[in-house]
C-alpha cells in the first residue's frame, strides 16, 4: 500500500503543518532550539510512515511505525516545554496534544494490525 493512501499519513501531514504554523509565533531566539526540535519531530512522524511503507517486510514497517510513535511523543514533550516557557497558551497545547494523541492511537492500531 502506498503511504499516501494511509489515513495516518494524512493526519501526520496535517500535524506537520499545524506545528509549523505554531512555531511561526515563537520568538526568534527559539529558532535553532525548540522550533527546530519540534518541527523535526513532527516531520519525523510523517517521514517514518512513508519510509516504513516502502520496506521489504511487515517487520520493517512496524519498526518505522514505532519510530513515528516515538517522534509523536517527542512533539508532545516539546509542547509541554513550549507551555512552560510561555511560548504557547494552554488552549493551544491541549488542542495539539489531543490531535497528536489521536494520531498516536491510530499509529498504534495500524502497527497492531500488521502481522
Amino acid at each position: 500500500m502506498k503511504f499516501e493512501e494511509l489515513r495516518v499519513w494524512d493526519k501526520a501531514l496535517h500535524l506537520t503543518v499545524a506545528i509549523h504554523n505554531l512555531t511561526l509565533t515563537f520568538p526568534k531566539e527559539e529558532r535553532f532550539i525548540l522550533t527546530s526540535q519540534i518541527k523535526r519531530a513532527a516531520d519525523s512522524v510523517a517521514l517514518n510512515i512513508a519510509e516504513g511503507s516502502t520496506g521489504n517486510s511487515n517487520a520493517d514497517f512496524k519498526r518505522f511505525l514505532t519510530y513515528s510513535i516515538r517522534s509523536g511523543i517527542e512533539v508532545i514533550a516539546c509542547l509541554h516545554i513550549a507551555k512552560a516557557r510561555e511560548l504557547i497558551d494552554e488552549d493551544d497545547r491541549i488542542k495539539l496534544y489531543n490531535e497528536i494523541n489521536e494520531l498516536l492511537k491510530s499509529l498504534q492500531a495500524l502497527k497492531n494490525s500488521i502481522r
